[in-house]
Parts: C-alpha cells; sequence; structure tokens
C-alpha cells in the first residue's frame, strides 16, 4: 500500500501489501546496520549489558593504522590505548542485592534486578550509571584524540544541505530537505510543477524548539490536499500526539489527540481520520479510533478493539484510495478489515478470518483485489478476487508463486503493471508484469552484490516505478525505470563529500559453510589492494531475527574502517529472511542457537581463509542483534578483540516472563513463552545475561 500520502515515508499510514519485508509490520525492524537510520525496541533498553570489568578500548586499539595509498602520508598513525595497573580509573561495582524472579519452572537469583527503574528517578541507580559514565570517560581519554578524528570524519562526509526527490502526488510535488546547520528536516511542496513556488507544510527545527527530545512524523495530508495531521513526541517513549495543520491559512488546529502510536490515515471527506490509540500502560496500539475535526478527542468514537495482545495494529488506505484498512499482525497470522473510504462511519468488513501460520494482506485496484499471503505456500503468494469474492478463499486465483529459490516480499500496483519485491540467493530483485500479457521482466542492476527496493509510489496511473538502489560501496541512489519499454532514468545518487570515490573499494559475496553444513551468505567491502595474507582487522555485523533481512546497502560511517586496511562484513545469519522463509525459521524459536552458530562460523572462515588477523576481529549487532552478540560473547570470547552491543537485549527469560513490557506477548512466536518449560530452558541456554562467567571477555 502507499504511504496514505506521507510526506516521509515512514511507518505511518503503512499496513498493507508492500510492508511485508519482515513476518510482521514493517515498522518493528528497529535495528539496523550503522549508517542507517535506527530506533530503539521499547522494553529492550532495561538492562544494558555493561560490566565494570569489562574495559571499553578494544575497538579503540583496532583504529591503530593509518589510511592506505594517497591518504597515508595525511593521516597521522594513532598509537593503540595503553594502560598502568597503578593508575588506571577505578571501575565502579554494582551492589548485589539478591533478587528472586519467579517462574511456574523455579526461581532464580538476580543480584542486580535492582537496577531496574521504569520511573528513571531511582538516585541509586542514576548514581550508577553516572559512575558507569564516568569510568568510560576516563578509560577512553587515551583515545580522545582518535574520537575526535573520526567524528570529524563522519560529519565532513556529510552533506548538510540535502534534500530527497520530489514525488507526485494528487496534483503536489512533495519532498523534504535539510539546511545547514539545522538538524531536523523540512518537509515542503509544489503545487503542479517543480518550477511553482516552495510551500514548506512542516518544519520540524521550528516544533523542535525548547525540547529536550523531538521526533515526528513528515505529516499525512488530506485527498483535496487542504490539511496535514501529523504527530510529534516531546518525550522520548513513542506516545505520539496527533497535529492538524490547515495548509491553506498555515495555522495549526485546536485538535490535540495524545497518546496515539503514529498510525493513521484520511477519510475521502477531508475532516475525519482514523488512528490507533496505545493502553496506557503497555504502551501497545490496541484501538482504532475515528476523529472528526472540530470535535473532542474525549468523544472520539471506538471503531476496532484488538483484544489479543500479541497482534499489533495499523490503519491505512489502499493503492487507489477506495478503502480505509484495519490491519492486525502477528509474528504468525493477520486479519485485515476494510470500509470505503468514502463511508467513514460505516462497519468495516473482516476480509479473511484470522488463521495461526497464515499471514496475508491485500491492497485493491481497477476493481479486484491483490492477495499477498504465504496461505499454502511457505515463501508467498500472490493471488487475485473480485470485490465479491474478497473474503472467499475458494474464488482467489493465483497470479504468480514463490518456490524454494524465490521468496516473495510484497507486491506494488499499477493500472497497467504489476510489481513484485522478491528475494533469490539471499539479494532482493524487482520483477515487472504486465497485467494484460504477462510477460515479465527484472530491473537491471549494475552490481552482483546490491540492495534494491520499491521506493515511494503514490499514482497508481503512473507509467514509472521509482526505486532506490545501494551496495557497500555504491551510496543510496533513487532511479526510475519505464514498466512497459524498461527504460532507466538515474534521480539521484547521494552525494558523500571528503573525496569519497566508490571506485576505490570491492565488494564481494561468499558463502560460508556452517557447521551443520547450511551455506551461510556474507556480503564484504574492503578497499582495493587488501592482501589476504590475515593481516587486516575485521568489523562484523549481524543481526538475525524477525525474519528481517539485513541487505548489503551503503554505510557512511563505514569509510572511516575500510580506509584504515578494515574488512566490514555483514553475516547474514539464519533468523533474518535473506533465503527465504525457512532462513527464517531456521533462526527463532527452539532454532536460535543457529543464528549464533552461524555468526562465529562466519568470523572462523574469514580469519581461516587469510581475509583478516585474529587478533585484530570485531562484532556488531544492535537490539535483537545485541542478542546475537551478546550470546556470541559468552560462546567464543577468545574469537573478538571488540563487541558493540547497541539498545542489547540480552536479559530475554526475565524480560519475556514480564507481560507488562511493551512487545513482550507480542513475541512469544519469535523468542517463546517462557511459561512453557521447553522454551524457558531453551532461552536460558543462550540468554547473555544468564551465562555470564568469571572468563576473559572481549572488550565492550
Amino acid at each position: 500500500m502507499p504511504c496514505t500520502r506521507s510526506i516521509a515515508p515512514s511507518c505511518h499510514g503503512k499496513v498493507g501489501i508492500r510492508d511485508r519485508r519482515s513476518p510482521v509490520v514493517a515498522c518493528r525492524m528497529l535495528s539496523l546496520p550503522p549508517g542507517t537510520d535506527t530506533e530503539l525496541r521499547p522494553g529492550r533498553w532495561r538492562r544494558s549489558w555493561r560490566k565494570a570489568w569489562l574495559a571499553p578500548l578494544g575497538l579503540a586499539s583496532l583504529m591503530g593504522c593509518p589510511k592506505p595509498g594517497a591518504d597515508q602520508a595525511s593521516t597521522p598513525t594513532q598509537p593503540g590505548p595503553t594502560t598502568d595497573a597503578t593508575t588506571m580509573p577505578k571501575a565502579p561495582i554494582a551492589q548485589k542485592r539478591p533478587f528472586s524472579v519467579e517462574s511456574p519452572h523455579g526461581s532464580r537469583n538476580d543480584d542486580y534486578y535492582w537496577l531496574r527503574d521504569d520511573s528513571r528517578e531511582d538516585p541509586e541507580v542514576l548514581a550508577y550509571l553516572e559512575a558507569e559514565n564516568t569510568y568510560r570517560d576516563s578509560m577512553l581519554a587515551p583515545v580522545a584524540d582518535l574520537q575526535k578524528m573520526l567524528f570529524d570524519e563522519l560529519v565532513a562526509r556529510m552533506k548538510k544541505d540535502d534534500a530527497s526527490v520530489p514525488y507526485r502526488d494528487r496534483g503536489y510535488f512533495y519532498y523534504s530537505r535539510y539546511e545547514a546547520g539545522k538538524e531536523y528536516p523540512i518537509y515542503a511542496r509544489k503545487a503542479g510543477s517543480l518550477d511553482a513556488a516552495e510551500q514548506i507544510i512542516l518544519d520540524q527545527n521550528v516544533r523542535a524548539q525548547g525540547h529536550d527530545t523531538y521526533s515526528a512524523s513528515g505529516g499525512d495530508v488530506s485527498p483535496n490536499g487542504k490539511l496535514m495531521a501529523f504527530v510529534e513526541d516531546t518525550v522520548g517513549r513513542r506516545q505520539y500526539v496527533i497535529h492538524f495543520r490547515d495548509l491553506e491559512s498555515g495555522e495549526f488546529l485546536a485538535d490535540e489527540i495524545p497518546n496515539a502510536d503514529g498510525s493513521l490515515v484520511w477519510a475521502a471527506d477531508n475532516r475525519t481520520i482514523l488512528y490507533v490509540e496505545k493502553d496506557p500502560v503497555t504502551l501497545l496500539g490496541n484501538r482504532v479510533k475515528r476523529h472528526q475535526l472540530g470535535t473532542d478527542p474525549a468523544t472520539d468514537v471506538l471503531v476496532y478493539e484488538e483484544a489479543d495482545d500479541s497482534f499489533f495494529i495499523g490503519v491505512g488506505e489502499t493503492s487507489d484510495h477506495a478503502y480505509l484498512v484495519i490491519h492486525v499482525s502477528s509474528t504468525v497470522s493477520d486479519e485485515m478489515r476494510y470500509l470505503p473510504a468514502d463511508q467513514p462511519e460505516g462497519s468495516f468488513k473482516v476480509f479473511s478470518p484470522r488463521e495461526r501460520d497464515v499471514e496475508y494482506s491485500a491492497d485493491h485496484i481497477k476493481g479486484r483485489w491483490v492477495v499477498y499471503t504465504n496461505w499454502k505456500q511457505k515463501n508467498f503468494r500472490v493471488l487475485q478476487a473480485s470485490d465479491k469474492a474478497a473474503g472467499d478463499r475458494s474464488k482467489w486465483k493465483q497470479l504468480l508463486s514463490g518456490d524454494a529459490d524465490t521468496y516473495i516480499e510484497g507486491v506494488d500496483l499499477f493500472d497497467t503493471h504489476l510489481v513484485v519485491s522478491e528475494r533469490s540467493e539471499g539479494l532482493a530483485r524487482l520483477r515487472i508484469r504486465d497485467w494484460k500479457s504477462g510477460e515479465e521482466r527484472y530491473v537491471e542492476t549494475d552490481e552482483s552484490v546490491f540492495d534494491i527496493w520499491s521506493s515511494v509510489n503514490a499514482e497508481t496511473d503512473s507509467e514509472w516505478l521509482r526505486y532506490g538502489y545501494t551496495s557497500l560501496k555504491t551510496p543510496r541512489t533513487t532511479y526510475e525505470v519505464n514498466l512497459g519499454s524498461g527504460e532507466r532514468r538515474l534521480l539521484k545518487r547521494e552525494e558523500v563529500l571528503g573525496g569519497f570515490d566508490r571506485d576505490n573499494y570491492e565488494t564481494e559475496r561468499l558463502w560460508v559453510t556452517a557447521r551443520d553444513g547450511t551455506k551461510v551468505p556474507v556480503s564484504l567491502v574492503y578497499r582495493k589492494g587488501l592482501k589476504k595474507d590475515g593481516s587486516a582487522a575485521l568489523y562484523q555485523y549481524g543481526y538475525g531475527s524477525y525474519g528481517s533481512s539485513m541487505d548489503p546497502g551503503f554505510r557512511g560511517s563505514a569509510i572511516s574502517l575500510l580506509d584504515r586496511g578494515f574488512v566490514y562484513a555483514i553475516a547474514h545469519v539464519r533468523g533474518g529472511q535473506e533465503m527465504g522463509r525457512a532462513w527464517y525459521d531456521d533462526g527463532k524459536l527452539l532454532n536460535k542457537h543457529n543464528s549464533f552458530n552461524d555468526f562465529v562460523d562466519v568470523t572462523q572462515f574469514l580469519i581461516d581463509q587469510g581475509y583478516v588477523d585474529p587478533k585484530r576481529v570485531a562484532a556488531s549487532g544492535g537490539s535483537a542483534g545485541g542478542l546475537l552478540v551478546g550470546a556470541v560473547a559468552n560462546m567464543r570470547p577468545d574469537l573478538y578483540t571488540a563487541i558493540v552491543a547497541d539498545v542489547p537485549f540480552v536479559d530475554v527469560v526475565t524480560t519475556m516472563l514480564d507481560e507488562s513490557i511493551p512487545l513482550t506477548t507480542n513475541e512469544f512466536d519469535e523468542w517463546g513463552n517462557p511459561m512453557d518449560k521447553v522454551f524457558y530452558d531453551y532461552m536460558l541456554s543462550y540468554s547473555p545475561y544468564d551465562n555470564v562467567e568469571a572468563k576473559d571477555y572481549p572488550a565492550m
């Protein structure tokens, strides 16, 4: 489905057929590789894995080599950090306060449970964190110059006044841009032509003034283009407030809706929106409400309430703007409701009742429904149905299907063509199919290791598909291709300042045989001229959860590593969906150990093949990827010099026992329900926090 006229393509308003790059709602894929936009997974910040006896200097010590080639003379060698036991700062030691974590399978003692502080106001917790921060600053003091050098390099590569490629929707060209010296984007549009005068519809820099934290959605514009709804969070808990602006007068309306989750959609009457309200305790979006402009939000009508807290809710519209949609999604099943967009006070119909292990979403165009589903095909297929046959699976007719080698991720609907997002051999691809003739072809690519995706395609009557492209050495690029002729046009390639030249780097795809015989894909990038003599440092990234594929896209932050002789690797471990749905299934629930084994086996392979120095290996992962590298640290601490665990989810069992934490119940199908002893015991076998031992660990 389209972004419901969202100025900045985001999670807001997207609930449909082309958001299925994860088995759950696309907005949940929240931990991405370095260099991309990241968000935190609520409820997983609780216990940061940071023991006082883990020195934070390891990664800095790997940076001791100068840039190669022509850059070498101008880049001073940074000496590795030195330490003297008599002058080293003393690490703070957290007090042990025994606490019994109860479960149906017995109790576990947790000496550090007292560090959980949901209020963030406990003076003892705050004092301990301040002591840790002071210790960190002292330990990192020897590499302060290197930190500043790297920071300055990263900032110098960023274009300060960049802008997105405008896209057309209902007579306006929408885009976002940044101004030098300002932190937040400005959202704007032009009426009818790119030569028209610019209209700024939301300047986040102005809205952010006076707030310690600020985030916002760019905005959802009403069908007639006169009004905009947008969401803001000034607390940092993603409890958004919905605001409205009259785009003709520029005035902000009095209507303000608190405690929303950010998903909203306009009805065709230009005065009604549907939005998702959050549970004030769990912060889960569980109620869809209807608001009419000019009325008190306290009187908003409840349209739908989800009783099963293992499901997420989103609202949106179909590509042809004909229907409003409520989509509820769990890890393993979906249910969609629909209502004519011009009848917002009507009753929603269920498209197809939920059924465990049946996932689907549906979109509408030219009087027919197009259904994307794993019903009777694990790697998904695409079917169509008439309006009358919407809820009757027996009358759905197959258009195309995935197979053992091809996984279908979603589709985009155009009046004349169907665009299929799919995966094969671990890489994303775009297939264009003519509705009438059935003829197909793939969008061409210029490299063997890449990422490609359908971009913002707001108008179904267009003859051009806009898509994004990148590789580990190619910055994000926007193309459009003619659906009929195949003509391709380059619209924009993001500029990387500081003399960056992608021809200075090489990318490579390897296949590593894991310990159980499975072939695991690995994407590499390094500076040309790399000698595979076991002398290079390695920075290896992984994720491996939720079926979220970590595609080989450009990471501007990695350039500073590559220019110092690093090999940057993405291990596409099981638990993602790079190799299809079975790849996901083989890395979750009672198969989770495969994710950890794959990651370790990739590292060992790169060492054995002479790509990297076994004494200069760093691993990185965030959120659920933090769980990955946390488990790896316990399994093979000898294999890694340094580990970067961003917002790591490491206290698995205690977290999953606590259903008051957002996302816990939604994730029983990802990790298992610890109330079941089989899952309880299996989680304990890998939970990083529960497997810490008195042994030498990598720096973290």
